[in-house]
């Protein structure tokens, strides 16, 4: 399948990008926001669409077409103010999932935040950002789309283990970005994973095993 990853140019972004590419199972197209940002992915023969989450549902669908399959990786940022949570982590994930709609895409994987379902347990240090991904994830489960929602712990930048604890409520925990990029790669094809949405942890078990029991 084709899959574009919205949010290549972002951390877990760019390692599913290589993921993918080295992998020679699937295609990709890398959506970025910058023309700069396109020329680096295109020198490493990685296709690419500029466009901008901010930008119309149009534009977005135009992105993903001739595309199988979504993964949205994209963020605002913890350096950017709550608008841009509004309007890249809530409105530009919305207009996505419309895009995914429009274009005819029906595979659409969304990266979230743990326990993004369970108001009780938002961090409130960054609650419009658990509120941004909490409704994100609750129209993404009510289109047509088959979807599947990752929300990953903390993340940190230390080296993958390849090993991950997945279910559909866990305590808080962290996880290398590297193991998140592992883990959506194994979503892609789990069946086990359409139309469910999991917390995500590092853990004891490799991702394909883990994905199993979802």
């Amino acid at each position: 399948m084709k899959v574009l990853i919205v949010g290549a140019n972002g951390q877990i972004g760019k390692q599913l990008v290589k993921l993918i590419k080295e992998a020679d199972k699937h295609t990709v197209r890398a959506m970025i926001r910058k023309e700069e940002q396109a020329r680096k992915f295109e020198d490493t023969g990685v296709e690419t669409a500029v466009a901008s989450l901010e930008g119309t549902v149009d534009e977005l669908a135009e992105a993903a077409k001739g595309c199988d399959a979504i993964v949205f990786t994209a963020g605002s940022g913890g350096h950017t103010g709550y608008d841009k949570t509004l309007l890249i982590d809530l409105d530009g994930a919305v207009k996505t999932i419309e895009a995914a709609e429009k274009a005819g895409v029906d595979r659409f994987i969304m990266v979230s935040a743990i326990q993004a379902n369970n108001r009780d347990k938002w961090n409130e240090k960054i609650k419009p950002y658990y509120a941004a991904k909490h409704y994100a994830d609750r129209i993404l489960e009510n289109s047509s789309l088959n979807y599947t929602i990752v929300r990953p712990g903390g993340l940190t930048n230390e080296a993958g283990t390849g090993k991950i604890k997945a279910a559909e409520s866990l305590e808080r925990g962290f996880i290398p970005r590297e193991d998140v990029a592992k883990t959506l790669y194994a979503v892609l094809d789990s069946e086990s994973t359409y139309k469910r949405a999991f917390d995500l942890v590092s853990g004891e078990e490799d991702a394909e095993a883990a994905l199993k029991n979802i």
